[in-house]
């Protein structure tokens, strides 16, 4: 007799494959609106972008300081407006040099080896900026690998965090058509297709 596979109550689809593992089908409206690719963000053509910030909003290194020069001199001068942002926050900009419309900035936790907050305060950066995208009309936005750079979060968890916490926020939100979570590197870009496919995507 053929046993219908267990349902959660979202609608995913929890199998058991040949092996005996156990995987989750993620629910018909979060398949198709999440993508992994390797790329440069600033490139990215969609309604905004999201900046791994820091604090003061005043650039920096690594994405956020590719993401301010590409964007000019002119969204520097808007974010010393807006007087910094806390860890797991979010605030928006103009795009202004940029293909995308805005910008989404929000600041990822200092990795101090996980028992100091550290993975509810990274899905908030993605649950804030996804919130904020959606007040703002976004469609469609792209993410970095957000904390996994000067900030030392390990890429592995990292990518698992911002996985679930953008499907989880999709699920009741159907205003959001596509994310895109783009990877500077052959290690990101691995480690985030491993979380992606980890939801039966």
């Amino acid at each position: 007799m053929m046993m219908n596979p267990a349902t959660d109550s979202e609608g995913g689809v929890i199998d058991m494959s040949a092996d005996g593992e156990q995987r989750y089908d993620a629910p018909p409206r979060i398949r198709g609106r999440v993508f992994v690719v390797r790329g440069d963000i600033t490139q990215e053509h969609v309604d905004a972008i999201v900046n791994a910030a820091n604090t003061t909003l005043l650039g920096g290194g690594g994405v956020d300081g590719a993401i301010h020069r590409a964007a000019g001199p002119e969204l520097l001068a808007e974010c010393r407006t807006i007087g910094g942002c806390r860890t797991g926050d979010a605030v928006i900009t103009r795009g202004y040099r940029l293909p995308a419309k805005y910008v989404i900035h929000t600041v990822g936790p200092i990795w101090r080896g996980g028992n100091a907050g550290e993975a509810e305060l990274l899905a908030s950066c993605y649950s804030s900026s996804l919130k904020l995208a959606a007040e703002h009309g976004v469609h469609t936005l792209a993410f970095p690998s957000i904390g996994t750079g000067a900030y030392g979060y390990p890429v592995s968890k990292a990518a698992q965090i911002a996985i679930k916490a953008v499907t989880d926020c999709l699920q009741t939100d159907p205003s959001i058509n596509e994310v895109r979570f783009v990877c500077f590197d052959e290690r990101t870009l691995d480690a985030y297709e491993r979380a992606l496919s980890a939801t039966g995507r």
